[in-house]
């Protein structure tokens, strides 16, 4: 089972939209998928319809350490898709992970329960740092930090992000690395001379970074993003073909060549995925059973 932490310290990134359509895409591809909702903005637990609403959800699981599936796991209207909904409505949970002796660990000690049901566990984070935050990352095999082409968003991901990872280094002594952190370059608008500056910018400082990689793909700055969260959908079901006359690439194409670089292990899988609709979801799927 992967761990992957969807992490930026500044809000406003796209970390939601990224954990929603990679997770889609991914169960399109026929991979047992969890999302798991951390941020008191509980916007990816919206993102999709669902088809069936568990009891409990992210609080239950960090406060009170539940590890029943059938009391922890929403289903998505997505087949294979499921979903850890975010419910501290009042964020109690920051304040309490912060206190807790194993506060910043819980989520890591708590994840072997979902081993045997998932091949993929993507981390919504809330955009600032907190114990949350911390938490997530040192939960996670590896770290994706969405970020902007533009100047405020390159200073705050290395003020804040990076000093995220500087500041969780000592859980080396307990034999817990950080992980490798991957930066993807989103909203990209093709014909914007300066964003392009701010790409090439990125990429030269973090070329010889040991463990921070820019990733090749990136995303453009196009209305399909929008109109599959309207819709509550993966974006690679809503635009599939590139539009003539666009420099940009499809949704489909994009998404593709994203999970090609994080997980290249399942190439072959993400191949077949054609961006159309699969058969609907059966009725009574036990959680992270794929018929």
């Amino acid at each position: 089972m992967l761990v992957i932490s969807i992490i930026s310290t500044k809000g406003g990134v796209g970390k939601t939209t990224t954990a929603a359509n990679l997770g889609g895409f991914a169960a399109d591809a026929g991979l047992r998928v969890l999302l798991i909702d951390l941020d008191v903005q509980p916007t990816l637990s919206s993102y999709y319809p669902l088809a069936h609403r568990a009891a409990s959800g992210i609080y239950e699981l960090l406060a009170f350490n539940e590890q029943n599936l059938e009391q922890l796991v929403s289903r998505t209207c997505i087949d294979g898709l499921d979903v850890v909904l975010s419910n501290d409505d009042k964020g109690q949970l920051n304040t309490l992970l912060l206190h807790a002796p194993d506060g910043r660990l819980r989520l890591r000690h708590l994840l072997p329960a979902f081993q045997a049901s998932y091949d993929l566990v993507l981390l919504d984070t809330q955009g600032a740092r907190s114990a949350l935050l911390e938490m997530a990352v040192l939960a996670s095999g590896l770290a994706l930090s969405p970020v902007t082409p533009e100047i405020l968003a390159a200073r705050e991901l290395r003020r804040g992000t990076m000093q995220l990872l500087e500041d969780i280094a000592p859980y080396r002594h307990l034999g817990i690395e950080p992980p490798p952190l991957r930066l993807l370059i989103n909203r990209v608008h093709p014909v914007s001379a300066n964003a392009r500056l701010i790409q090439q910018a990125l990429r030269d400082l973090f070329q010889d970074h040991a463990g921070i990689r820019v990733l090749a793909t990136d995303v453009p700055a196009i209305e399909a993003y929008p109109r599959a969260a309207t819709h509550g959908l993966p974006v690679h079901r809503v635009e599939y073909r590139q539009p003539p006359g666009r420099v940009a690439p499809a949704a489909l194409d994009t998404m593709r060549g994203l999970a090609d670089e994080l997980f290249p292990q399942w190439q072959d899988r993400f191949a077949r995925v054609s961006g159309r609709p699969p058969r609907p979801l059966v009725a009574g799927r036990p959680h992270g059973e794929r018929t």
